[in-house]
C-alpha cells in the first residue's frame, strides 16, 4: 500500500525561475534591474551554481554587454581570454586541409568574443543576481508542475528527499516544496523535463519542425606550455566521423596552459553501432591533435546535450503562466557554435515582458508579447540566417553540407535574409534518423591507452558525479518488454553506445556483455553515472526511456567547465 505524504508547504514568489544557467540568471537580473522590489526565484538542480553547466565555450558578448555596460571595469570577471585566432580544417585520416576563415560570412568570425567557462560565468552571475536580492537556491530540482484550475501554469514542486529505491518515504524524507510564481520562467537547458512537459501538454511545437540535438563532449587538458597558444580557437569537421555523418570538434586554448578539447556528434545519424564517446577519443589521436596533448594531463571531462534545430524549431514559447528561455526553447545557433548569447537574451526579453505584465497587475496568463517579440529581436536576427545550414548538413552530409549552407548563408546576408531554398524543414526527430541494425555493421574502434584515451568508467570520475543508489531511478522505462525486443532485438541497444558515461548495459546471465542478437540479455541500469546529458530521453528509437530529475544536488560537479 502507497503511503499517503503530507501536502507540500508553499512559497508565493512574483516569479520562479526554474534553471541558474545563462537564461534563467539573466531574467533575474534583468527582472530585478527593472524593478528592485520584484520577489524573484531561482531553482537550480545542481548542488551549486554552474555544477551542471558544460559548454565549448566561446561566448558573444553582446547579452553582458547589455546586462552589465560597466562589467570591464571589474577585476573578478570572467572574461579573461579574447579570441586572438580562428581557424577552420577538415580532417582526413592522414592530414588536414585549412577552411579559409576569410571566406565565410562575416556572422562567422569571432573576432571580439571570448573563450570562457559558462559555469564560472554563471557563479558570476548568481553573485551578481543575490546581490540585487534575487533568492538563489541550488540543489533543489524542480520535479512537477503546479497548475490552477484553468490549468495555467502557477508554480512548480521540488522533488521529496530521502524517498527509497521502492518508492517509500526513507527515515530522512522531507517533503518538497511548492514555489509559487505570478509568472513561471522555464530555463532548464536542451530537452529539460518540465519543458518537455509543456510543451507537450500545450501543443507547443505544433508549427515547428521536430527538434534536432547534438551530444556534446567536453575535455578540459592541461598542456606543455611551449604548446600553449591563449586565445586561439580551432574548429574541424570530417573524421572520425564520415564525410556523410554530422558533427565537428573544438580546441579553444584558455589561461594557465590550458586546453579544451571537444567533440559534438548530431543525434540524428542512422548507424546504431556508432559510439559517440569513442569517436571523440579517436578524434585526438589525429596527427594534428596528438601532439598538442602529448605530456599533458587530462583534468575534467563532460558531456551534454545540445539543441540544434534553430529557427524552425523553435515551439511557441509562451505558455498559459509562463514561457521557456534559452535552450529550453532551443536557441543556438549551429553554424557560430554558440548558443549562451541567445539564451542570456532570451532571459532578458521575458523578463521585460512579465515586468510589463506585473506592473498592468496580470498573472498567470500568456505571455504573448514575448512569443511574438523574440523572432525581430537580436535572437531572431542570429538565427534566421542561417535556418537552413542543419537541414543541409543533414541531408548532404557535414562536408558538403557545410559549403552549400556556407554559400546560402552568403546569399542569406546579402538578400536581407533571403534564401532561394526559403526555409527549410527537418523531416525526423533524431530518434526517428536510427535504422534498424541489420542495415549496418558494426564500427571497430581502437582500445583506450589511458594516457590519450580513455574508457568511460574513468571518464565519469573525473565528472564528480554523485547519486544516492536508494532511491528510485530517474531514468525510467515505460515498457522493459519492449526495450527488449525492439531495442535491442531490432537496433542491438544503442543506449550501450550513445550514453557518454556506460548508464546503459545489455548483460548476459553471467554478467558480462550480451551479444546483439542473444535471448538472454538483460537490461542494466547504472542510474549513479548519469551525468543528465539527457541523450537517452533524445535517441532512445521508441522514446521508451524518460529521463527526469533525481534529488536535488545530484548529478555532476563541473569545476571550470
Amino acid at each position: 500500500m502507497t503511503q499517503e505524504l503530507e501536502p507540500r508547504e508553499s512559497m508565493e514568489f512574483d516569479v520562479v525561475i526554474v534553471g541558474g544557467g545563462p537564461a534563467g540568471l539573466a531574467a533575474a537580473i534583468r527582472l530585478k534591474q527593472l524593478d528592485a522590489d520584484l520577489n524573484v526565484v531561482v531553482l537550480e538542480k545542481g548542488p551549486e551554481i554552474g555544477a551542471h553547466i558544460l559548454s565549448g565555450a566561446v561566448m558573444d558578448p553582446i547579452a553582458i554587454n547589455r546586462l552589465f555596460p560597466d562589467w570591464r571595469e571589474e577585476d573578478d570577471h570572467p572574461f579573461k581570454v579574447p579570441v586572438k585566432s580562428d581557424k577552420f580544417y577538415l580532417f582526413g585520416p592522414a592530414g588536414k586541409i585549412p577552411l579559409p576563415t576569410w571566406a565565410m560570412p562575416p556572422l562567422m568570425n569571432n573576432h571580439g568574443n571570448y573563450i570562457v567557462s559558462l559555469g564560472n560565468v554563471c557563479r558570476w552571475m548568481a553573485e551578481k543576481a543575490e546581490a540585487l536580492g534575487v533568492e538563489v537556491f541550488p540543489g533543489f530540482a524542480a520535479a512537477e508542475l503546479v497548475l490552477n484550475d484553468d490549468g495555467a501554469v502557477i508554480g512548480v514542486a521540488t522533488g521529496d528527499m530521502g524517498i527509497q529505491s521502492d518508492g517509500t518515504p526513507g527515515p530522512n524524507h522531507e517533503r518538497g516544496v511548492e514555489l509559487h510564481g505570478k509568472y513561471v520562467l522555464i530555463g532548464e537547458g536542451a530537452r529539460g523535463s518540465l519543458a518537455k512537459q509543456l510543451i507537450a501538454k500545450f501543443n507547443l511545437d505544433k508549427d515547428a519542425s521536430p527538434q534536432k540535438y547534438g551530444i556534446g563532449f567536453k575535455e578540459l587538458w592541461e598542456i606543455d606550455p611551449e604548446k600553449h597558444d591563449e586565445g586561439s580557437v580551432m574548429h574541424t569537421l570530417g573524421w572520425p566521423l564520415k564525410s556523410s555523418q554530422d558533427g565537428g570538434s573544438f580546441i579553444y586554448h584558455i589561461e594557465n596552459n590550458q586546453v579544451y578539447v571537444g567533440y559534438v556528434v548530431a543525434l540524428g545519424y542512422k548507424n546504431p553501432y556508432l559510439n559517440p564517446f569513442a569517436t571523440f577519443q579517436k578524434f585526438k589521436t589525429h596527427t594534428s591533435v596528438a601532439p598538442l596533448l602529448e605530456g599533458g594531463k587530462r583534468i575534467s571531462y563532460g558531456a551534454r546535450a545540445i539543441t540544434q534545430g534553430g529557427w524552425q524549431s523553435v515551439p511557441r514559447l509562451s505558455f498559459p503562466g509562463g514561457a521557456l528561455l534559452g535552450c529550453s526553447a532551443g536557441f543556438v545557433n549551429v553554424p557560430r557554435i554558440k548558443g549562451s548569447h541567445n539564451a542570456m537574451l532570451s532571459g532578458m526579453l521575458a523578463a521585460e515582458h512579465v515586468a510589463d505584465a506585473l506592473k498592468a497587475g496580470r498573472a498567470n496568463d500568456e505571455l504573448d508579447t514575448y512569443e511574438n517579440a523574440w523572432r525581430e529581436s537580436d535572437i531572431g536576427k542570429d538565427l534566421k540566417p542561417v535556418r537552413n545550414v542543419k537541414p543541409l548538413v543533414t541531408k548532404l552530409g557535414a562536408v558538403l553540407g557545410t559549403v552549400v549552407s556556407g554559400v546560402e548563408m552568403w546569399i542569406n546576408s546579402i538578400a536581407w535574409n533571403w534564401s532561394p531554398l526559403g526555409t527549410m524543414k527537418h523531416k525526423k526527430a533524431d530518434y526517428e534518423a536510427t535504422e534498424p541494425a541489420a542495415q549496418h555493421a558494426p564500427v571497430e574502434y581502437p582500445k583506450p591507452d589511458g594516457v590519450l584515451t580513455f574508457d568511460r568508467s574513468s571518464s565519469v570520475f573525473l565528472s564528480n558525479t554523485n547519486h544516492e543508489e536508494n532511491q528510485p531511478k530517474h531514468l525510467r522505462v515505460a515498457d522493459m518488454q519492449l526495450q527488449k525486443s525492439s531495442a535491442w532485438g531490432t537496433y542491438a541497444g544503442p543506449s550501450r553506445l550513445y550514453c557518454p558515461v556506460g548508464v546503459y548495459e545489455w548483460v548476459n546471465k553471467d554478467g558480462d556483455a550480451a551479444t546483439p542478437g542473444s535471448d538472454d540479455a538483460q537490461f542494466v541500469i547504472n542510474a549513479q553515472n548519469c551525468i543528465h546529458c539527457k541523450t537517452c530521453d533524445i535517441k532512445d528509437p521508441n522514446q521508451n526511456i524518460t529521463w527526469v530529475p533525481p534529488q536535488g544536488g545530484e548529478g555532476p560537479v563541473y569545476p571550470n567547465m
